[in-house]
């Protein structure tokens, strides 16, 4: 059964009048033009604009503050909030070289030991084709392409899908500083320390040494890092 209100006095908790109290804090904000750190009209105003009571207006404003919309500080009065920063998704194209290494080394070593438990036959023999195909590779954009499959091999095999996702961004065949840096510091030895690299990883992970191959993928991103980015960029 509904409790009518007597004496023109809303229900404690009433949706209907805190609406109507944000409808005027929202009127208010455009007839004043009020941008985000402006002050809004003291609760006392908001009471008489709305015809609520002081108790449903702090309701309302509750509302408003748990949504980000408004600050309220004692003593001060109450705010529009500051426009919240939106971080632009950016692709791998427009995060530097450095960038993208450090985020690499920040998760890729830590995939290893998931792959140790969360692995499959077919993910390690997935692996190891990618392994074959990078260690015939005669030429840098050959070792390239099989480099950033095993890469991708490694963590499909995961099963995790944010992970696949963010792995997905580290692929920098078309990312032109990158591969100027790499062509002007590649050399054959580089080659044949990359495809060590490569087999020492995988020769863990199938031997289910997790912790060994998470050391090793960190080595190996080192190896990288320095080659290419040199001890200038950090």
């Amino acid at each position: 059964m509904v409790t009518q209100s007597t004496g023109g006095v809303m229900p404690k908790g009433d949706v209907g009048a805190e609406k109507r109290v944000i409808d005027v804090v929202e009127q208010e904000i455009t007839a004043r033009n009020l941008v985000p750190g402006s002050k809004l009209p003291t609760e006392r105003d908001l009471a008489q604009l709305s015809g609520e009571g002081r108790t449903t207006v702090r309701r309302a404003l509750e509302s408003l503050e748990a949504e980000g919309r408004i600050t309220r500080h004692i003593g001060r009065g109450t705010f529009l909030a500051p426009e919240s920063v939106d971080h632009e998704t950016v692709s791998v194209n427009d995060a530097s070289p450095a960038e993208i290494m450090a985020t690499r080394l920040l998760l890729e070593p830590q995939m290893m030991p998931l792959i140790v438990t969360e692995g499959t036959g077919s993910d390690l023999t997935e692996i190891e084709r990618c392994l074959h195909g990078g260690n015939s590779a005669e030429s840098r954009y050959e070792f390239e392409l099989w480099g950033s499959a095993i890469h991708r091999a490694m963590a499909a095999a995961t099963h995790n899908r944010m992970l696949i996702s963010i792995c997905q961004t580290f692929d920098m065949h078309d990312h032109p500083l990158w591969h100027k840096l790499l062509r002007r510091n590649f050399t054959a030895e580089r080659l044949a320390l990359y495809k060590q690299d490569h087999q020492q990883i995988v020769d863990a992970l199938l031997e289910r040494d997790g912790e060994s191959a998470q050391q090793l993928m960190r080595q190996h991103l080192l190896h990288i890092r320095n080659h290419v980015l040199g001890d200038h960029f950090y």
